[in-house]
């Protein structure tokens, strides 16, 4: 049996030793993230290893891909709660971040495989899919956990617009919407800087599978501007779903 991944034998030392030095560089800093780096990166391995052959099987059919960007809607939502639960309990959570996700994902996807913007196959459909689908993910998260926290500590501004006749809606946003924006910036600055800072998979990868960079510059435009799109959806929906939720006591909240 072959455990050839390609990557050589030296990959065996030095994965582990990135993982040592993110471990480090978390405990050194606080960040209280040391467990969780191990576990991201022994999950990554395992789940990498399992999707390999379930992926395969999905890029024959189109239907069996379809099920698969559902799987990863189905996860990114579990994730997204389980995260923005750290900071506080909001009944009906998972369904907002399945909202939030559900609209600005598959918003895009549709304004995407529709008219045919990618083509509507597998192979174009599965990337896709899961690249808008995590993008959508990673804001809900952000803006979740950004929002409650800055609503955790102005409760008082959001008490005083309630006391003054304000509707729940209108005195929560008034306190966290301009902090909602800052889940956008990653995707922002991803936009901004693309080329000049970074070289994102689909372009580096249509490249090296011999796409001349006219067209892989092309279908990274897309994917970027999907993102920021999918992202940008998904943080009003949560935002407008939290600010008419029953909210807990501010003074509860973590940050």
């Amino acid at each position: 049996m072959s455990f050839d991944t390609g990557l050589g034998w030296a990959a065996v030392v030095v994965l582990p030793l990135l993982v040592a030095i993110g471990v480090g560089a978390s405990r050194y800093a606080g960040l209280r993230h040391d467990k969780g780096i191990v576990t991201a990166a022994l999950r990554a391995v395992v789940q990498l290893a399992a999707v390999g052959a379930v992926v395969g099987v999905a890029l024959q059919h189109t239907l069996g891909a379809l099920a698969f960007v559902l799987l990863m809607f189905v996860v990114a939502t579990i994730t997204s709660t389980r995260r923005i639960r750290h900071s506080a309990e909001v009944p009906g959570q998972w369904a907002y971040c399945a909202a939030a996700i559900g609209c600005g994902a598959f918003t895009v996807l549709l304004l995407l495989i529709l008219p045919g913007v990618v083509p509507r196959n597998p192979a174009s459909i599965l990337p896709m899919g899961g690249i808008i689908v995590g993008g959508a993910m990673t804001a809900t998260t952000l803006a979740g956990r950004r929002v409650l926290s800055e609503y955790g500590t102005r409760y008082g501004e959001f008490e005083a617009g309630l006391s003054i006749g304000l509707l729940q809606p209108d005195a929560f946003k008034l306190v966290v919407g301009p902090i909602a924006g800052d889940a956008l910036l990653p995707a922002l600055d991803q936009t901004r800087t693309v080329g000049l800072v970074t070289l994102p998979g689909a372009f580096v990868g249509m490249v090296l599978g011999g796409a001349s960079p006219t067209k892989a510059a092309a279908l990274q435009l897309v994917v970027l501007i999907g993102l920021v799109a999918a992202e940008a959806i998904a943080i009003l929906v949560l935002t407008e779903l939290l600010s008419r939720a029953k909210l807990p006591d501010g003074r509860t909240v973590t940050s």
